[in-house]
C-alpha cells in the first residue's frame, strides 16, 4: 500500500478541511517479541550440580538468573526482589516446592510470578497437589535442554507482555484521539464525493 495524504474538503458552511495521512501498513500486525534480557529467573534446588546445569542451559535465553539452595532461601529471595519466573525443585529440605509455590500464589504481590516445578515425581497425586498449589507448568527430571528452553521462553514472553500491558494501561492512539475530537457542530469527516482532493505525491 502506498503512503500519502488525502485532503477532505466539505462545502462552504458545512464543515472544515480535515487532513488525513494514509500510512503504509505493509508491516501492520507484526509485533516484536519481548526483550527477555530484562527478565529475571530464580532457580531453586538443593542440589548444586542441578543448579549449575540449568544455569548453563538458560544462558541461551540471555535472562538474569539467580539461585536459591532451598525453599526458605527462595522465599527470602522472592520477598527481596520478585523474579518473573521460578524454576522450582519439589523435594527439598526445610520447605518443599509445594509449600514454596503455595506461598508465592497466596500473596497478591507475587501470585503473578510464573512457577515451573521441576520434579522426578511421577505419581498422579503429586501432580494434582502441584496444580492445587498453583503451579503454571511441570518439567520432569532429568531435564531436557530443548524442552526447558521452549517452556521457559514461552511462559516468559507471556509474562513480559503482561508486564508491558500493565505499565502502559489503556491508551487512545493519536489518530483515534484526532477523530474523536471532531465533535463540534458542523464538523464532519466524510465530504461530498465530488469534493475529495487527492494529493498523489506518494512515496
Amino acid at each position: 500500500m502506498l503512503a500519502g495524504r488525502i485532503g477532505l474538503r466539505v462545502s462552504s458552511g458545512l464543515g472544515r478541511i480535515v487532513p488525513m495521512d494514509v500510512q503504509d501498513d505493509t508491516n501492520a500486525g507484526s509485533v516484536a517479541p519481548p526483550d527477555l534480557t530484562k527478565a529475571v529467573i530464580l532457580l531453586v534446588d538443593d542440589n548444586q550440580q542441578n543448579l549449575e546445569l540449568m544455569q548453563a542451559y538458560l544462558e541461551d535465553l540471555g535472562c538474569q538468573v539467580r539461585t536459591a539452595v532451598d525453599g526458605v532461601a527462595a522465599i527470602e529471595a522472592i520477598d527481596a526482589e520478585p523474579p518473573d519466573l521460578v524454576l522450582l525443585d519439589v523435594m527439598m529440605p526445610r520447605m518443599s516446592g509445594f509449600e514454596v509455590c503455595q506461598k508465592i500464589k497466596a500473596q497478591p504481590a507475587t501470585r503473578d510470578i510464573i512457577v515451573i516445578m521441576v520434579t522426578a515425581l511421577n505419581e498422579v497425586g503429586d501432580f494434582e497437589r502441584a496444580v492445587e498449589c498453583g503451579t503454571n507448568d511441570f518439567i520432569a527430571k532429568p531435564v531436557n535442554k530443548v524442552e526447558l528452553l521452549a517452556r521457559v521462553r514461552s511462559l516468559l514472553e507471556l509474562r513480559m507482555q503482561q508486564r508491558q500491558s500493565d505499565q502502559l494501561g489503556p491508551e487512545i492512539s493519536p489518530r483515534a484521539a484526532d477523530v474523536e475530537g471532531l465533535t463540534d457542530e458542523g464538523d464532519c469527516i466524510l465530504p461530498p464525493p465530488a469534493e475529495v482532493v487527492v494529493d498523489d505525491t506518494c512515496e
